[in-house]
């Protein structure tokens, strides 16, 4: 069954303790991972990766799996070649590192050999503690960061984005270790012990209420896999129907979805079926080529909202969240703020190894924005740097939304032609 985001993985992860018997049959379904991954993944394109040397270098692993433990160990150190966030497996041991962004409450991107967190998730164990968007780090448990981040990474690494991969997975730590990070701080480097990061859990698949000056706002609370969201979404526009303007928060969606949950809710801004997302799906056509498709959202629901939104981001809008993000962009149908994105890459396929029956997914499917960006790689046109600006209370980005739509003319400038009018 094919999967669109990493709903799969907050599904059907559970935890596994050692096993004193040997598992059986693991050298096949080391194969069958390998050769299914060399087949199917459609970013190899994007990454100096040699997979054949990574089939070599772990079949002959397979003899020395003594327990269900090593065995989940060995697939995810697979997996882990491919420093993406987006391919995992549907289950983990105590010693697992946890998955981003789901699993994270910091992000942090390399400035050179340095290593600087842009952006703490509010309410985390890390706001809690102290940490800040512009602070370095230095060492994460106790290791210097080049040296933490050269350990994490397996056979190839010398592309940038497989440094930040595994920084940031280092820095969401694994479940059954303490995260310790030597930060910079104006008094010098400081030791910062971090309880494990949270999985916030917010009533009900959705919340929504009026701010001031007459604009609505609805945040989705990491339930784009959920089919009671799009009853409660619809409930939702109805008694914000009368708004002058709409906040959409997609800030809450680390794990993604689907896309039939996402269109019912694009549905409802849209009048006629628009394209929101390009699809490419590499090697199926005619003498191995591509097959290549565009995605449309097709009006939903007894209304359309056509009262100007803005859409919320940052990097714990994940995979199907950033479909929603880019869709609304592309239909220039409203003005999208915040930071980057999780980045996650592509739709994924999820399969079954037929011994062990451990699921995995890896992404298979390239998504693009409508004009040819690869969706991992777009930015909202109104960024919001959060240095300086992500203390206790705070909250740039909905401030910064809030401005863009109180201002017609700075909604016009971001976004250009628009298919919204400010009077609704």
């Amino acid at each position: 069954m094919r999967v669109f985001a990493a709903t799969f993985a907050m599904a059907l992860l559970t935890t596994l303790s050692g096993c004193a018997s040997a598992p059986r049959g693991v050298a096949a379904d080391v194969d069958q991972l390998l050769a299914e991954i060399g087949e199917k993944y459609g970013y190899f394109g994007e990454q100096s990766i040699d997979w054949d040397a990574v089939r070599r270098r772990y079949a002959a692993r397979a003899d020395g799996v003594h327990s269900k433990a090593e065995q989940v160990a060995l697939f995810e150190v697979v997996l882990d070649e491919l420093h993406d966030a987006h391919a995992h497996l549907g289950t983990n041991t105590k010693h697992s590192f946890r998955l981003v962004p789901s699993g994270a409450d910091l992000w942090a991107e390399l400035d050179g050999a340095r290593a600087i967190v842009t952006q703490v998730r509010p309410g985390s164990a890390a706001a809690r503690a102290g940490l800040r968007a512009g602070q370095e780090v230095l060492a994460i448990g106790g290791v210097p960061v080049a040296q933490a981040i050269a350990e994490r990474l397996g056979m190839s690494s010398a592309d940038p984005t497989a440094h930040a991969w595994a920084l940031r997975s280092l820095l969401s730590g694994r479940h059954d270790e303490k995260r310790r990070l030597r930060i910079v701080t104006a008094q010098g480097p400081r030791d910062i012990d971090l309880a494990a990061p949270e999985v916030p859990s917010g009533n009900g698949p959705l919340e929504h209420r009026r701010l001031a000056g007459g604009v609505g706002y609805l945040r989705i609370h990491n339930s784009l896999g959920d089919d009671a969201l799009v009853p409660a979404f619809d409930a939702a526009l109805a008694e914000l129907a009368d708004c002058r303007a709409l906040v959409l928060d997609l800030r809450d969606t680390p794990s993604g979805g689907n896309t039939a949950i996402a269109e019912a809710l694009l549905g409802r801004f849209v009048r006629e079926p628009l394209p929101y997302q390009k699809h490419e799906l590499p090697g199926v056509g005619w003498q191995g080529r591509s097959r290549v498709w565009v995605q449309y959202v097709l009006p939903r629901g007894p209304f359309t909202y056509e009262k100007p939104p803005a859409v919320l981001v940052d990097h714990w809008t994940g995979s199907m969240g950033e479909g929603m993000a880019i869709g609304v962009d592309a239909m220039r149908r409203g003005v999208v703020v915040g930071t980057p994105m999780a980045g996650l890459k592509g739709a994924i396929t999820s399969s079954t190894l037929n011994q062990s029956g451990i699921r995995f997914a890896i992404p298979v499917e390239r998504l693009f924005h409508i004009d040819g960006t690869p969706r991992h790689r777009w930015l909202p046109p109104e960024r919001v740097d959060l240095v300086g600006h992500d203390g206790p209370g705070e909250d740039a980005i909905l401030s910064r939304a809030l401005e863009i739509l109180a201002a017609p003319s700075q909604r016009e400038s971001a976004r250009g032609t628009t298919r919204f009018s400010a009077s609704g």
